[in-house]
């Protein structure tokens, strides 16, 4: 796993922005002082996660209004899907988010 620091400042209190990692769009959310990462897209129907918004410990697409987990990444009940989760730290000197290499890049470097 790669760490890379995110070079945008964020704000202060509840949040749900994009930010970037690795060159990846990464939805970053704050809901109730907890730092989350997640995939940018809805894999429903494409919407942009960070468009979104936190209800009860879930973000909400703001295109169809699917939801999903902070914690497991998984769908609401009978959605049958899920949004990848990323690692999140603060660290003293910033933000980071943690991806996974992909696997041809292990291979071919």
């Amino acid at each position: 796993m790669k760490w890379h620091k995110i070079d945008k400042p964020l704000p202060d209190g509840e949040f749900v922005m994009q930010v970037s990692a690795g060159g990846r769009k990464i939805c970053l959310i704050r809901h109730q002082e907890q730092l989350f990462a997640t995939q940018n897209t809805c894999p429903h129907a494409g919407g942009t996660l960070s468009g979104g918004w936190c209800k009860n410990g879930h973000l909400i697409c703001p295109v169809h209004r699917w939801e999903y987990n902070l914690q497991t990444g998984r769908g609401a009940s009978g959605q049958g899907d899920y949004v990848h989760i990323y690692p999140v730290e603060q660290r003293t000197d910033g933000v980071y988010i943690g991806l996974r290499e992909g696997f041809l890049k292990r291979l071919f470097g």
